[in-house]
């Protein structure tokens, strides 16, 4: 199979979306596939819809040789009349790789009118669609309606490889002393990290240290704003800003912790809550986007509302005070992870639609 596949910068980025649009090129190539790059320049919002009128562009993605183009959804400023103009010339289908919606994350009402106006044209512009959840699926069947092939293929967490026991997992959680938290995501607004900076302040110093593992340059001045309200909240010797982590960096700290909180606004999946639930870390997200579909409420972890600063305080209280309590979460974390599927398993699903695609 002979595919392109349209993505931002380079497939090396460190979001989740990067690794799951990296996860599957390998395992594409390893079946024999040839998988074409075309790398969009990183811009300005409005700047990627100057994209649409560049006949470059649109010349370049006519001459591909291939049997069916994939696009990353995050690519739709630039491509949603784009799309439309590539018909004409091209005969090979059109999938996009959606991780979530951008109107579905939280800004004024008036920002995701003019959003959602130029994501639902590029939706529709779509012969057919690889989803990251179900929660996705249905964001998108909101927008444009459902009857779309599609096929979901959840993300996995498995590209650590962890090995670490039931029986140390529960040695760790009775471990006395504070709770060693984890907070793993680009340090960007919609993770959540002053959510949990004002959570963390309303309980006893002895009760938690948190180590903040992502970017600090995905969106710079609020990186700089959390270490400053680190700092006015009297944290800051409890709080490590640790920037991004190689794998085997993050893979180590995943293995001492004991628990993750990422209280996101939205996501879209959250491939941090699967991973860190592989090293036994129960995890605290919220009731928005698709970590529903990854933690059962009161099993594995917490689901609480967006930006609930007092219910995380609650559950990080009676968990420092409750390792029995906390060790059984672990467990079930544990469990929950080792019934996922892997990457190479959810690839093969995303492979076998783009095969069916091809012979539409």
């Amino acid at each position: 199979m002979r595919l392109g596949l349209v993505i931002y910068g380079s497939l090396e980025g460190l979001s989740g979306g990067y690794l799951y649009d990296r996860k599957l090129v390998g395992h594409l190539r390893r079946q024999g596939d040839q998988v074409e790059i075309v790398s969009l320049p990183w811009r300005r919002y409005l700047n990627h819809l100057g994209d649409n009128l560049s006949t470059a562009l649109l010349q370049r993605l006519a001459d591909l040789e291939i049997e069916i183009l994939v696009q990353d959804e995050l690519n739709h400023p630039s491509l949603f009349w784009l799309n439309r103009r590539l018909r004409k010339q091209v005969t090979y289908p059109i999938v996009a790789i959606v991780h979530h919606l951008r109107l579905s994350e939280p800004r004024p009402a008036w920002q995701n009118r003019f959003y959602g106006w130029i994501e639902r044209s590029y939706l529709a512009s779509l012969d057919g669609f690889i989803f990251n959840s179900q929660t996705t699926r249905q964001a998108v069947e909101a927008v444009i309606g459902p009857g779309y092939p599609a096929q979901v293929a959840y993300p996995a967490g498995d590209r650590f490889a962890p090995a670490i026991s039931a029986a140390e997992i529960a040695r760790r959680a009775a471990l006395p002393g504070p709770l060693r938290l984890l907070f793993v995501g680009n340090v960007i607004p919609r993770k959540g990290l002053h959510t949990l900076l004002l959570a963390l302040q309303r309980l006893p110093p002895a009760a938690w240290r948190l180590a903040v593992c992502g970017s600090l340059q995905a969106d710079r001045s609020y990186a700089a704003s959390m270490q400053r309200l680190a700092d006015r909240l009297g944290l800051a010797s409890q709080v490590e800003f640790l920037g991004a982590l190689g794998e085997s960096e993050l893979a180590a700290r995943l293995v001492d912790g004991h628990l993750l909180a990422l209280p996101s606004f939205y996501e879209g999946y959250g491939i941090a809550y699967l991973e860190g639930m592989g090293f036994g870390l129960p995890a605290i997200a919220t009731t928005a986007g698709s970590a529903r579909e990854i933690i059962t409420h009161g099993m594995d972890g917490y689901l609480i509302e967006p930006g609930d600063a007092q219910a995380l305080a609650q559950l990080l209280y009676d968990l420092w005070e409750d390792r029995p309590r906390l060790a059984e979460l672990s467990l079930a974390a544990q469990r929950r992870y080792s019934r996922h599927p892997t990457w190479e398993q959810s690839a093969a699903q995303a492979r076998a639609f783009l095969l069916h695609m091809r012979g539409r």
